[in-house]
């Protein structure tokens, strides 16, 4: 069982010993700390062989001296001698595999014999592994392959197989950071404490025994001022000011003990801080010399920590660090910090300091309402890990207008409408909004939210008024009802006055938390009203929580429109990075109402790239379901149906738009600009040559965008009606839909959709006959998705150009235009290499490979690797 836990998410690694093993001869170091799982994925890589032909070693401290003491093992059973000579007839000797674990403990004169046979090797089949925590570098070679830490997913895998715990996700999260997800640290802490401690809230974990036996036993070698500054820094936290920790230390000159600690591996200095800043190794060492304070020394420590704190978030955590028994007083305290924060809309702060005081309260009814309160600012920070840890608890409280608000909070974000619309409508029946205006306002918000994820204005915009008539003007619940209600108002037409709402909230809310939702919220109206570049602008200064205490789940919303303003840009890169990134997010925090919003894109870019295994794993991720929220399902289907369409299934795009065309009502959905999904509608229905539906599907929609004067709709409408048209026959009429396309787009950063537009009018004219009419237009297409990194559509450009009959050669651009990637990409093609020959020596993946010669090809206007080795031997790149 050991073995097959320690496997747990170790893909990567395996990966990069299948391909050594491809490309023989292969010499690869696995690196990583001790229980880390190095031996197990060289185990499991070897049981994966048939029968292969294996040498192993195994260095030991006390042998190192021992010159060619690892060859000896190596070679024993095998007649050769001891030496390099013996081992490289070894290898001649056939296939095989050579393994030396704990390669750091190997003598030195093995370790050069095992380089130097391997430098001698040409079309051996051998590889040579060493498994090691770190080797010298005059000795390291070959591939080095990091063993690294455990994703909290995979910790909580992990968990499951090696112990049977079912971790929740912030118990996983919280269990990964403190032992750096090494696998021995995670099974020697799920052995050591008892079952129940998994299953809800705690503190802090402590050390496994092992490693506190150890970093005790240090801690006890050094001098008394030592310990006493390695236990106050331990009290302050993991990273302290050296000051700090002395002053609490009672020490005056605290270097001499510095220096022993440091010595001794308790502490370290912090890089670019010179001296003034220590910080411990690692949680675990932390956690071993915090435990082994005595109580009564830590109860002093903390105590005075709290009196010297500047802080009064850091002040309050010494006194709940400290409190031994409930304390009232002390959670009065911290429900007014939390408070204050929240007004701040610092939703994580609050919520720590809520649960906190439900811990402290003495009175039963106390701890209930914080802890309610506490998982309401929990998920309003996107913590929804945390806040469902709790949930089960909360449950069986009372019912309750806020608790019930707070439970139809978290299904909002858990994408559950029928569950939402349960809960709020009964806190909303219980609530009393002149004896209780702000629990009436906090249920007027969520159900703003809940209107929002629906995609019903009237419904957001009703409920926003609601909320600001209830509470202040600066509650949090106000200002974020403000700001989603312009995003109603816009999806009800009612435009200028949503741009009105957004300039004067900017210039009221600029500073804090909540400027953040405002941001979030114009960033999303400017992109739905074709300026993507302001969007952007305003969807980046929304993304970031460290600074300004936004909360992850706003960050999460501005993170999947800022990709959206990056596709519509061009900038995929950029787009499909801020996707990634947010997709790790989603998987930490657990809200699923913005996972589809997220996925859209990543799938878009990679079925329009040509990786289409990249773009089903986006339509997994960003999947959805006629039971989730509308804000879900659009973008889900809309994935679907690009995916389809960049595989030319039209009847697939249909089908994975077809619940997009049956929600009701329709105002918010077919609102321009908002979701761009009629066009791929009507385009699949002429595509299927379902012509005179596809007319009559088109009109309302051509009429609304009229009427609102939306340029990118009107031009992605524009080459729609041009394609009818041509299928009419009606030439004449059907260039001039598509010019008055390109003419709305003139001035718009659009690039994908000129191109397009281009595709669409370049296929219509060829099938009209006009065949160098055809020929400039398509090309002027592929030029664009060249320009893109579309493959798909430029693979059908070329099929559409050949299909004309029309070959002017194209000139393309020089090799200097190439980015740095695609320059050695297209050097290695260029000398004969094979991809998977390309992908072995620049250390990426096949379809990686591919996927920039795609690129390549489209940019020089070349189809073979002849023809690109012939233009790299003329004109060289740099």
């Amino acid at each position: 069982m050991t073995g097959h836990a320690e496997l747990v998410g170790r893909q990567r690694e395996l990966a990069d010993l299948d391909r050594l093993l491809a490309r023989p001869p292969g010499f690869a170091v696995l690196e990583g700390p001790a229980g880390i799982g190095k031996t197990a994925v060289v185990e499991h890589f070897l049981s994966l062989q048939r029968r292969p032909r294996v040498a192993r070693a195994v260095g030991l401290p006390w042998e190192q001296p021992t010159a060619f003491g690892v060859i000896d093992q190596l070679l024993r059973g095998f007649e050769a001698p001891r030496d390099a000579a013996g081992l490289l007839a070894w290898c001649d000797a056939g296939p095989g595999i050579v393994v030396v674990d704990d390669a750091q403990w190997a003598d030195i004169e093995s370790l050069r014999a095992l380089l130097s046979v391997f430098r001698r090797l040409t079309t051996e089949q051998v590889l040579i592994i060493l498994i090691a925590r770190e080797l010298p570098a005059a000795v390291r070679h070959g591939v080095i392959v990091p063993v690294g830490p455990l994703a909290p997913a995979e910790v909580r895998t992990l968990a499951m197989v090696y112990a049977g715990r079912d971790l929740n996700v912030p118990t996983a999260h919280e269990l990964a950071a403190h032992t750096g997800g090494n696998p021995r640290h995670i099974r020697d802490l799920l052995d050591e404490l008892p079952p129940e401690s998994w299953s809800g809230w705690h503190p802090g974990l402590p050390a496994p025994k092992a490693v506190a036996a150890d970093v005790i036993r240090r801690l006890h070698a050094c001098s008394a001022a030592t310990r006493k500054l390695v236990e106050a820094a331990a009290v302050l936290g993991g990273t302290v000011p050296v000051a700090a920790a002395a002053g609490l230390a009672g020490i005056d000159n605290p270097v001499a003990a510095l220096d022993e600690a440091r010595a001794s591996g308790l502490v370290d200095t912090v890089p670019g801080h010179g001296m003034m800043t220590l910080a411990f190794p690692d949680p675990l060492v932390h956690a071993a010399i915090y435990h082994d304070v005595p109580p009564l020394v830590r109860y002093g420590l903390h105590g005075t920590a709290a009196q010297l704190a500047e802080d009064d978030s850091v002040r309050l955590k010494h006194l709940v660090a400290q409190a031994p028994a409930p304390d009232a007083a002390l959670a009065d305290e911290l429900d007014d910090f939390a408070a204050r924060q929240a007004g701040l809309g610092a939703w994580s702060v609050a919520g720590q300091a809520l649960i906190d005081a439900s811990r402290l309260s003495p009175a039963k009814a106390d701890r209930e309402h914080r802890l309610v309160r506490a998982v309401d600012a929990l998920v309003g920070a996107g913590d929804l890990g945390q806040a469902s840890a709790f949930s089960a608890q909360i449950e069986s409280f009372p019912a309750g207008p806020l608790r019930d608000a707070v439970l139809g909070y978290l299904a909002i974000q858990r994408g559950r409408p029928a569950e939402a619309e349960l809960l709020l409508t009964r806190a909303w029946g219980a609530c009393r909004p002149g004896r209780e205006p702000e629990t009436a306002a906090l249920i007027c918000q969520r159900r703003v939210l809940h209107s929002l994820s629906r995609w019903h204005g009237p419904d957001l915009v009703a409920w926003g008024q609601r909320a600001v008539t209830l509470a202040d003007p600066q509650d949090p619940a106000a200002v974020e009802s403000e700001a989603i209600m312009g995003l109603g108002l816009a999806a009800t037409g009612r435009i200028q006055q949503a741009k009105d709402t957004y300039h004067d909230l900017v210039a009221r809310v600029s500073q804090g938390a909540q400027s953040q939702r405002v941001r979030m919220g114009k960033g999303w109206l400017d992109l739905a009203l074709d300026d993507p570049l302001t969007a952007r602008r305003e969807l980046e200064i929304a993304v970031p929580t460290e600074y300004r205490m936004g909360a992850l789940r706003i960050s999460l919303w501005a993170q999947a429109w800022l990709a959206r303003a990056d596709f519509a840009l061009g900038s995929w890169d950029e787009a499909l990075q801020t996707v990634n990134r947010a997709a790790v997010q989603l998987a930490e925090t657990g809200l699923e109402l913005v996972r589809p919003l997220v996925h859209w894109t990543g799938a878009q870019i990679q079925a329009l790239r040509g990786d289409f295994d990249a773009a089903q794993a986006h339509l997994r991720l960003g999947s959805a379901s006629t039971h989730n929220y509308e804000i879900m399902v659009i973008p889900a289907c809309m994935a679907r149906a690009h995916f389809a369409e960049a595989r030319s299934d039209y009847e697939g795009v249909l089908r994975a738009l077809e619940p997009v065309a049956q929600l009701w009502p329709r105002q918010g959905v077919d609102e321009p600009g908002f979701w761009p999904w009629p066009d791929v509608y009507g385009n699949a229905l002429v595509m299927t040559n379902r012509v005179a539906e596809a007319d009559e599907f088109l009109a309302p929609h051509e009429a609304l965008a009229v009427e609102r004067g939306h340029r990118s709709a009107l031009a992605r409408l524009g080459y729609v009606r041009g394609r009818i048209l041509g299928a009419t026959g009606d030439v004449d009429a059907a260039k001039k839909s598509f010019e008055a396309s390109l003419a709305h787009l003139r001035t718009l950063p659009l690039p994908y959709e000129r191109a397009r537009v281009h595709f669409a009018y370049g296929q219509t004219l060829r099938r009209a006959g006009k065949r160098k009419e055809a020929d400039v237009v398509l090309r002027r297409a592929r030029d664009g998705y060249a320009a893109l990194g579309a493959t798909t559509y430029v693979v059908r450009c070329d099929r559409e150009l050949k299909a004309g009959g029309l070959h002017p050669k194209r000139v393309g651009v020089d090799l200097t235009e190439l980015t740095p990637q695609e320059q050695a990409v297209a050097k290695l093609v260029a000398a004969g290499l094979t991809n998977k020959q390309v992908g072995v020596e620049l250390f990426v993946s096949v379809k990686t490979v591919q996927f920039h010669l795609t690129r390549i090809y489209a940019k020089l206007g070349i189809r073979s690797r002849s023809e690109l080795a012939a233009r790299f031997h003329t004109r060289p790149c740099g």
